[in-house]
Order: C-alpha cells, then sequence, then structure tokens
C-alpha cells in the first residue's frame, strides 16, 4: 500500500485507483522538471502533501456529483478527487487560469480517464455557470477564507458546500470571515498534518 493511504480507509481506495495515482505522480515528476508545477520541496512528499491530503476530502461529501475546484494548480485536490470519484461517477471542474498547468490538467485526466473537465479561465467567469448546479466546490492554497468565501458565497447561498483545507491559521481566518458573514461550518482534522483543518462551510449570508 502507498504511504500514507492506510490512514484513509473509509475511501476503500482500488487498486485501479491507487495505479492512477501513481500515473499522476510519475507524470508530475516528468513535466515538473520543465513547468515547475509544485513546490519543488515538496516532490519528496508527493503521496503525503498532495495526493492523500486531496483525497482525504472525498469523503467529506459522499454523495457529491458534481464538484468545482478553484485554482487548481497542478491538479490538488481537483484532479485527485476526479481520478478517485470516476468510478462513483464525479464530474470534477477544474478551474485554472494558468495555461502551463491546464495542459498539464488535460494531459493526465486523459490519461487517467478521469472525469474531469478543466476551465482555462478566471475563477470568476466560471463561477456563475454552477450556482444552483454544483454539490461542493473546494479550493486549496488559494486565498484566505475571507477572499474564499467572496467568490464562492453564490454557490453557497444556492447550497453547495465549500471544502476548504486550511493549516495552522484555519481559526483565525475563520474569525476574520465572521466579521462580514454569517455561516455554518465544521472545522475537520486533517489526516496528513496534525497543525491543519478543513472547513466545510454551508448556509452564508452577508452582513451587510
Amino acid at each position: 500500500m502507498k504511504p500514507f493511504l492506510g490512514s484513509l480507509p473509509a475511501q476503500n481506495v482500488s487498486r485501479e485507483t491507487i495505479e492512477r495515482l501513481e500515473l499522476l505522480e510519475r507524470e508530475l515528476r516528468r513535466w515538473q522538471a520543465i513547468k515547475n508545477l509544485v513546490g519543488p520541496a515538496t516532490l519528496d512528499q508527493i503521496w503525503e502533501r498532495h495526493i492523500v491530503d486531496s483525497l482525504q476530502l472525498l469523503s467529506l461529501a459522499p454523495e457529491a456529483q458534481t464538484w468545482v475546484d478553484l485554482g487548481s494548480g497542478a491538479g490538488f485536490p481537483g484532479l485527485v478527487l476526479a481520478i478517485a470519484g470516476a468510478e462513483r461517477g464525479l464530474k470534477v471542474h477544474l478551474v485554472e487560469s494558468n495555461s502551463r498547468k491546464c495542459s498539464f490538467l488535460r494531459h493526465v485526466s486523459r490519461l487517467t480517464d478521469a472525469g474531469a473537465t478543466v476551465h482555462e479561465a478566471r475563477l470568476e467567469t466560471v463561477i456563475p455557470s454552477f450556482i444552483g448546479k454544483a454539490d461542493v466546490v473546494s479550493a486549496r492554497a488559494l486565498a484566505s477564507l475571507t477572499m474564499l468565501l467572496e467568490w464562492t458565497e453564490p454557490l453557497l447561498k444556492a447550497g453547495t458546500i465549500g471544502l476548504f483545507p486550511k493549516g495552522r491559521d484555519a481559526e483565525i481566518e475563520l474569525t476574520e470571515a465572521r466579521k462580514r458573514w454569517t455561516f455554518d461550518t465544521d472545522v475537520l482534522p486533517s489526516l496528513t498534518d496534525s497543525q491543519a483543518r478543513i472547513l466545510r462551510i454551508t448556509s452564508i449570508e452577508s452582513h451587510s
């Protein structure tokens, strides 16, 4: 079993899914030498820092069918979720404005038969088309929670669940965001970092 997959028993990761995730790993290492897709210091911890850290989100929305991932970068969490969720018919929309990263996302999505659609655009132009249609919206290492809520408020108001992985400053970000909005949130532990948290946000209302 791959490192850290043992910490995700609820995922019930199939052998075929692991093989596709290994393909993602190989392609990331190959492209990294030319495209610099992720921080070089994280290459030795791809499974812990990127793949499993992304994979843990899947069990937090087990009924989701349509997932929008903002600022997908090299595919974390969105492409990992598309690969792992393909067997249950999950459709993931990857929103990324960087053309070289979009090329990588499309390439790996084809190789792995992931249920992913890549949107090479700014997120502000894509979000309106998913109001009332997305079950989940996610973003990892993209912006502060205040900014994420600013962008995703129309989705959250329409019933979309927000899943936002955060680091040790999660509570500080929550305090700042509550100055502008009232929302329901679950602060969940990360399985890959004892100091990190996953914020599951629903039912948002602006104070203004």
